[in-house]
């Protein structure tokens, strides 16, 4: 497959599943181009997008008929739906029909993911810019171009984009540059190579929470680091999932679409209008914000270190020859190090700020704390199931009723993200428990247990 196109594959699967992920149950794509064949995952996903309820052909044995009358539901639908910018314009998907989805073509579905990434994202979203009504004219940018089998980024010298996707593509950029690139000085003029560094990523974050990126610290790093936290910090502390990887960027000619798909996202994050104070003063939301001081942010760092150092020692530990006991031992010891840490890892990921977020240095040791925490439970996990029946039985089971106990609910999480979150949770205690109601060898084991005291 060609790069660009397993690329896209990569990131538009991953848009689909921030949205799937608001069903009830979740669904996932885990295959794009076979999973769509069927149109059930689709339709599901134009009725997040758009809270309209679609007549779907569903069950386990459909044949390529109901495939077939699903992605026509599914055509049919987007093409009905209008774009309002100037005025009302219709979708049109040209080169694109049901077979060819059926059968899986992947130019045809990602042209096809693309243009209801472009329709439900970066129109509407780009359409609330000032500068749109400025870059674009009547047509439509949801026209046959959007559906081109060509899924590679475009030469220098290519065909002129439809006036309205030429018009949301630079309203985009125009918003990259006027608000984010140029006054740290960086030359922002494409949405491929310019991004390359991860420094135009971090200007952007800068730009809607200017406290949670020092940007000085960031300049000289490599694209790699710098692409990684980027994605971390957006995540984490604007709910943005990470649809791209640092690897997928760090090319020399990064996808564009993927790019974009992604670089869109922050435009739900435009900063709260200024403020009056108590004495009728007008003030900025975030300067209200002090930042860490720079003790702070070293403690930080060292914490980090010292995670990073012990998450090693565990893997070495895990690779050391000995017995059972042996094995625990190690395990024992390194569990003890991480527990006298919680309670100063907690103090440190305190938020200062306003709205409960973290700062890009407390983001990356709670990912680390968490990374470490979850080696040493996989650690735990596997030696528990190498103990004699039915001692491993037990443990498994406790390790899975600890996993459900510990799903968190976000409270920044949208309504329906929470909601989502919640239903998993009370599904998997369900599972736990009828495990445990189930086990008549765990019974057993305990009613000898009880009966030798």
């Amino acid at each position: 497959m060609h790069e660009q196109e397993a690329v896209q594959k990569r990131t538009f699967t991953k848009w689909i599943n921030s949205h799937l992920a608001k069903c009830v149950p979740p669904l996932e794509v885990t295959d794009l181009f076979e999973d769509i064949k069927d149109g059930v995952m689709l339709l599901a996903l134009l009725e997040v997008l758009s809270g309209q309820k679609l007549p779907c052909e569903q069950g386990k044995k459909l044949k390529r008929i109901h495939w077939v009358a699903n992605i026509g539901t599914a055509l049919k639908f987007l093409e009905g739906r209008k774009v309002r910018v100037h005025r009302l314009l219709c979708i049109k998907l040209v080169n694109i029909n049901s077979t060819d989805i059926v059968d899986g073509r992947p130019s045809i579905v990602l042209g096809l993911v693309w243009t209801i990434i472009l329709y439900f994202q970066i129109e509407e979203l780009t359409s609330s810019l000032p500068a749109l009504h400025a870059l674009s004219s009547s047509a439509s940018s949801l026209d046959s171009s959007t559906s081109s089998t060509d899924t590679t980024s475009p030469p220098v010298k290519r065909k002129p984009l439809p006036p309205m996707q030429g018009g949301a593509r630079k309203a985009l950029l125009r918003w990259v540059q006027q608000t984010a690139t140029k006054r740290h000085g960086l030359e922002v003029k494409d949405f491929g190579p310019s991004w390359r560094t991860g420094l135009a990523f971090f200007a952007v974050i800068h730009a809607l929470r200017p406290h949670l990126v020092d940007m000085e610290r960031v300049w000289r790093r490599p694209n790699r680091e710098n692409l990684q936290e980027a994605f971390l910090l957006a995540e984490t502390e604007l709910g943005i999932p990470q649809l791209l990887d640092p690897e997928d960027v760090d090319v020399d000619k990064p996808d564009e679409k993927s790019v974009m798909t992604y670089v869109a996202q922050f435009l739900k994050h435009l900063p709260v209008p200024k403020q009056s104070d108590s004495e009728g003063q007008t003030v900025d939301e975030y300067t209200l914000r002090p930042p860490l001081s720079r003790e702070q942010r070293k403690s930080l760092r060292e914490l980090k270190m010292w995670l990073d150092q012990l998450e090693r020692d565990a893997v070495q530990a895990q690779e050391t020859e000995g017995n059972l006991a042996q094995q625990y031992q190690l395990f024992k010891s390194l569990r003890v190090q991480l527990e006298m840490m919680r309670k100063q890892v907690e103090g440190a990921l305190q938020s200062t700020q306003r709205d409960g977020m973290l700062t890009v240095d407390q983001a990356l040791v709670k990912q680390a704390w968490e990374r470490v925490s979850n080696r040493l439970l996989d650690w735990h996990l596997q030696l528990d199931r190498s103990l004699p029946a039915p001692l491993d039985m037990v443990g498994t089971w406790l390790h899975e009723a600890e996993g459900a106990l510990r799903q968190e609910v976000t409270v920044q999480q949208a309504h329906e993200v929470a909601a989502s979150t919640v239903h998993r949770a009370i599904e998997q205690h369900k599972v736990c428990v009828i495990a445990w109601c189930s086990c008549s060898i765990l019974n057993s084991f305990c009613n000898t247990a009880l009966f030798s005291f």
